[in-house]
């Protein structure tokens, strides 16, 4: 069996591994011409890592993660409003260096990346599907993946009436420090509601630290759109909502250089999308269950949904692996979206909301058992169990 997978995100080096541990030959076809890519931080959760220990990729991805043990919630007073341990602990990265970290993995083993392929439509036949890119050229396979991302081309085909992304009512911004005076977290991501944006940080022992900041709005920016505006005017206006905050925020704001401020526009989710897959062609990561950065399980979820789809096409044919597949997928990340989306509404709470949150947030924790949060963090591939019963 063969594979096209489109998109060269994470879902797409880690589906092609996978794939070929399953016994599929993957290529893996990207639009973007630039071999890195592009944001700011994101979480790998536990659950993510041991996905990625199937198929021996987990320590490559530590080597370029810090350790996040444990997260700190506080509100613009700097007050402690709660905070969750992490055991084992999640990974802080920064998206270039993981896309680095997946795609040499990727290559090692055998699996061909093409660069500059812009994909435009697939076709059927009796015992395979015909991948066409923008430049004319065209690849057939057995069965094609898309992984393309929150505005898949590949979600289009299957279903042109897919919904479209929701906006979360939050524009997303960060930053990586190469040093900063601020004392160390100790392994802590802390995350702030403050007065009128939500702020988070982690400072690393060596003084190295990285921040991120939703900042609440009612019209959505895209990516390109936000960058229309300059990086200074965007530090400029991030220091004066965080002014009145008692925390580091503006202070690690003014230390950031604008070439190094990431601007990613919209935060936006997927609820639900009706159709997976049709025929030979299956969707995963955010092409299928977009969640907004607020969940810190996006990676992991593309992870895991690249590792179950091997191991389904392993064990099945097509039609019923792409079955099986979304039979084990669904309820788990809508779940983990829903509870996002409901982490972007205290983010983006109003005067009212807000003095209520922090009131009473600290007061509800007190009754907030760990393992409410497990179910996420416990979730486990086996790999070596079989699906053929399925």
């Amino acid at each position: 069996m063969r594979a096209t997978i489109i998109g060269g995100g994470i879902g797409g080096p880690v589906a092609a591994v996978a794939l070929r541990k399953a016994g599929v030959e993957a290529t893996v076809h990207e639009r973007h011409t630039g071999q890195g890519g592009t944001g700011g931080a994101l979480s790998i959760a536990p659950n993510g890592l041991q996905a990625l220990d199937v198929l021996g990729l987990g320590d490559a991805v530590r080597a370029v993660g810090t350790p996040m043990r444990s997260m700190e919630l506080q509100s613009w007073t700097g007050k402690t409003l709660g905070a969750f341990g992490s055991e084992p602990p999640q990974l802080l990265v920064w998206r270039e260096d993981l896309h680095r970290a997946l795609r040499h993995e990727a290559e090692r083993r055998g699996v061909e990346i093409r660069h500059g392929a812009e994909f435009t439509t697939a076709t059927e036949f009796a015992d395979g599907v015909r991948a066409e890119f923008a430049d004319g050229s065209t690849v057939d396979s057995d069965v094609l993946v898309g992984a393309d991302g929150i505005r898949s081309t590949v979600r289009g085909l299957i279903d042109p009436d897919a919904p479209k992304p929701r906006y979360a009512g939050l524009l997303g911004f960060g930053a990586r420090l190469g040093h900063t005076d601020e004392p160390s977290t100790n392994g802590a991501m802390r995350l702030v509601f403050g007065k009128r944006a939500f702020f988070g940080y982690q400072v690393h022992d060596d003084g190295e630290a990285g921040w991120f900041a939703n900042l609440p709005s009612r019209t959505p920016l895209s990516t390109t759109e936000a960058r229309g505006t300059g990086p200074e005017e965007w530090l400029r206006r991030l220091e004066e909502v965080f002014a009145a905050d008692r925390t580091p925020a503006t202070r690690m704001i003014a230390r950031t250089d604008p070439a190094d401020l990431v601007v990613t526009g919209a935060l936006e989710d997927l609820p639900s999308v009706p159709r997976w897959s049709r025929g030979r062609v299956v969707l995963i990561g955010d092409a299928a269950h977009a969640t907004s950065p607020s969940s810190g399980q996006g990676a992991s979820l593309a992870v895991e949904s690249a590792v179950q789809l091997a191991r389904c096409l392993r064990d099945l044919p097509h039609d019923r692996a792409f079955a099986a597949y979304e039979g084990l997928r669904r309820a788990r990340v809508e779940r983990i979206i829903a509870q996002a989306a409901r982490t972007n509404s205290d983010k983006a709470a109003g005067p009212v909301a807000r003095v209520l949150r922090d009131l009473l947030m600290p007061i509800g924790m007190r009754f907030v058992k760990a393992e409410k949060f497990t179910w996420q963090f416990d979730h486990r591939i086996e790999w070596g169990e079989s699906l053929a019963h399925a």
